[in-house]
């Protein structure tokens, strides 16, 4: 796991990792198989209970919107649509934070006046929390 220690250029071991990371991505191809077997990979290689939240969030994603592309961004489970990541699962062991998140980047439909909430933490998935899940997931596919 990387550290998060800053140094010198202002970046964690962590932060540097991720930008690695997501230059490759950039790179990668769009193919949705190719992408799915790159988030089931990061999603194995998770500690518990990150493993398990990323599995369910995973899960949830893609019944509840299965033309949403499986891919990585910055090496998390992420959702594309139309090429533009829309939602990811960003693992706490990742950044030796408290809990994981539930996020979504700007294409999501979820305005909600002048201010939203884009990230969710979570520490565990409840079925209450599936189905809030799956109802923001499809409000944010549009």
């Amino acid at each position: 796991m990387a550290t998060t220690t800053k140094t010198k250029s202002g970046f964690s071991a962590a932060e540097r990792d991720a930008m690695k990371e997501r230059a490759k991505e950039l790179k990668a191809s769009t193919d949705r198989a190719e992408g799915e077997a790159a988030v089931a990979e990061k999603i194995a290689a998770m500690p518990e209970p990150d493993r398990a939240l990323a599995q369910r969030i995973h899960d949830i994603v893609t019944e509840t919107a299965p033309g949403l592309v499986p891919r990585t961004y910055y090496g998390m489970p992420a959702y594309a649509k139309d090429g533009k990541v829309l939602c990811f699962f960003k693992p706490s062991s990742k950044f030796r934070t408290r809990y994981s998140n539930f996020g979504f980047n700007d294409v999501a439909q979820l305005d909600d006046g002048s201010m939203w909430a884009t990230e969710y933490a979570l520490t565990e998935l409840t079925d209450d929390d599936a189905e809030r899940i799956a109802g923001l997931v499809r409000r944010a596919v549009g």
